[in-house]
């Protein structure tokens, strides 16, 4: 039987994302009553700008106080959407501890601070969802807190960025240059007028940290992730990729250590095989691989990001905190049990593909041969083309550590027969 007493709901921003889901709120509210159990109530809208147009939301639920909205004690679910560090993290506790619980897809505030999130949560009997704040509508969060929670994931690894992607999809499939691709990229919405955020690794590292977090059950925060942007990766790198039938991803790599006391989480472009599903991932598309001890190898793809994508995340945790209310229950919380160290990326094994401009003259490949070898790195393969005196040597090394590796490179460049390194980037994926 349904309770006929509405769940009221605050919805704290109301841009691209936030309006969205007042629509579907709106639009759906028949089935969205349906499938918890009792209606559900747009009680209260925060915004900066109160005077702009908001088509189809009352007026009268707008209010520029988000601190007065979610202190209001009627509030049984507050929807976060506003992003950022401050004020969102003090109106989550706020609304915590004035009865509500939370649905938010704030990726940068869980990564640097979720244990605070957590902790409120708990500390109140409260639930926190947010499964829009990684790949947009990729049921992702869920299944690694829920469906895989009787198992031990090994490796996450995938894009999840769906800016990044478009723009090295391009300079793959077109030749384009990287300042190109990304003025496409914005034309057509995909990037923001500051892109720094996405193109430098900043968005990817925090959804790293959280897919971390919960995949392994331990504490990552923004700051254990190490990050690279793709701003350097140019059209010379995607042609050598290509040659070695590859292509680049910007990739979000969570992994537990072989003897597994240790994790580490990282975000970088690398060089894939074209025979690894990641590598046809298109356009702005998202796609993870979660590799666990039992179930084996699972691909969770679709749209990263986009107001319709991110809001169908938002309602479906919604219909999850909503049903827990009415059983008077909650969800999943923070599970950190493992206490496992995040290892720096010194520690990572990882391959290189390293491309050096040098002397075109006998003895050069027997003297960078000589540096690997002095650090103890293994070449796979080696490339060498010259004319005029000048020539380009491509080095594949084979798995070693990291901090071996950036050693190895370091050496190059005081070779007198070394002119400079071209490009440096890593190969996963095999």
């Amino acid at each position: 039987m349904m309770r006929t007493r509405p769940l009221k709901v605050a919805l704290l921003g109301c841009g691209v994302v936030g309006s969205e889901v007042a629509r579907i709120m709106t639009t759906h509210a028949d089935d969205l009553a349906a499938r918890i159990g009792a209606p559900v109530e747009l009680a209260g809208v925060a915004v900066r700008r109160p005077s702009k147009v908001r088509e189809g939301i009352d007026p009268a639920l707008i209010t520029t106080d988000a601190t007065a909205l979610v202190k209001r004690g009627d509030i049984d679910v507050v929807i976060e959407v506003i992003g950022g560090i401050e004020p969102a993290r003090t109106l989550i506790t706020t609304a915590f501890e004035h009865g509500a619980s939370v649905v938010s897809a704030n990726k940068a505030l869980l990564a640097e601070d979720g244990a605070t999130l957590y902790a409120a949560a708990e500390q109140h009997g409260r639930d926190l969802y947010f499964e829009a704040a990684v790949a947009g509508a990729i049921p992702l969060i869920r299944p690694l807190r829920e469906s895989l929670a009787g198992d031990k994931v090994n490796r996450v690894l995938g894009i999840v960025n769906g800016t990044t992607n478009f723009i090295l999809d391009k300079m793959d499939s077109s030749g384009a240059g990287y300042s190109e691709a990304l003025d496409e990229a914005t034309a057509l919405g995909y990037a923001e007028a500051d892109p720094t955020a996405d193109v430098e690794g900043f968005d990817a590292a925090a959804k790293a940290a959280i897919l971390a977090g919960i995949a392994f059950h331990t504490r990552v925060r923004l700051d254990d992730v190490y990050r690279e942007g793709l701003t350097e990766v140019t059209a010379a790198d995607m042609a050598s990729a290509r040659r070695m039938g590859c292509t680049v991803k910007l990739l979000a790599i969570c992994e537990r250590a072989a003897d597994g006391q240790s994790v580490t989480a990282r975000v970088h472009p690398a060089m894939i095989p074209l025979s690894h599903p990641l590598a046809s991932v298109r356009e702005a598309y998202n796609a993870v691989f979660v590799e666990a001890e039992a179930a084996g190898q699972l691909m969770f793809y679709g749209p990263g990001a986009g107001g319709s994508p991110t809001a169908s995340a938002v309602l479906g945790d919604l219909v999850a905190v909503c049903r827990n209310k009415l059983a008077e229950a909650t969800g999943p919380g923070e599970s950190a049990y493992t206490q496992l160290p995040v290892s720096p990326m010194g520690d990572v094994v990882t391959r290189y593909h390293i491309s050096l401009d040098v002397a075109d003259k006998p003895g050069v490949l027997a003297q960078v041969a000589t540096v690997f070898a002095e650090h103890g790195v293994s070449i796979d393969t080696v490339r060498q083309q010259g004319k005029d005196g000048e020539a380009s040597l491509v080095v594949v090394t084979h798995r070693a550590p990291d901090a071996a590796l950036s050693g190895t490179v370091e050496a190059l460049r005081k070779l007198d027969t070394v002119r400079g390194v071209a490009s440096i980037m890593r190969v996963e994926g095999e």
